[in-house]
């Protein structure tokens, strides 16, 4: 008799298990389905941004036919000064502006860049010495597109889309 009645108790608990398992299941099959549309409308909207055709956008969409770069070469930048340290700290920099030609600001702008050579420079040494020689090091990708947004604002235009850091020492 204990060997039938432990069997059933073991039966019941089985059936009991399986119908929290199906519960369980169901309920976060559905949370499940909620979270995986969420992601689908997020990666769908990132998508559509970045399918935009715009020019403007980056170097991406513009033909390397369509491109003049400006060189600025040999830039001595001092660098923010680091507590405890007594020395003065320097960059030595080069940068390129990427300028789309087919922009309408360039014509504009663009074939006349040596006339604001001063204005750029100025632009590039207020984002570079804000920085310590640490952070200098590591973040040139930081300074561009940092550079970037400045000379843009500056111009309002964005017929300079890229800029890159060609070379740089810091000391």
């Amino acid at each position: 008799m204990k060997k039938n009645l432990i069997s059933v108790v073991i039966l019941v608990l089985l059936i009991v298990n399986i119908v929290f398992s199906a519960i369980t299941l169901f309920s976060v099959t559905g949370t499940n389905k909620k979270t995986a549309a969420l992601v689908t409308d997020i990666a769908s909207a990132i998508k559509l941004d970045l399918d935009l055709a715009d020019p403007d956008r980056g170097e991406a969409t513009i033909p390397m036919s369509d491109v003049a770069t400006y060189d600025i070469t040999d830039l001595t930048i001092p660098l923010k000064a680091v507590e405890g340290d007594d020395k003065d700290r320097f960059g030595l920099v080069s940068v390129t502006l990427s300028m789309n030609t087919k922009d309408k600001d360039y014509s504009q702008y663009g074939e006349t860049l040596d006339t604001r050579k001063s204005l750029i420079i100025s632009e590039i040494n207020n984002v570079i010495s804000q920085r310590t020689i640490d952070e200098a090091k590591e973040s040139n990708h930081i300074f561009e597109a940092e550079i970037l947004e400045q000379i843009q604002a500056m111009f309002d235009s964005k017929f300079i889309y890229k800029v890159t850091i060609t070379s740089a020492i810091y000391q």
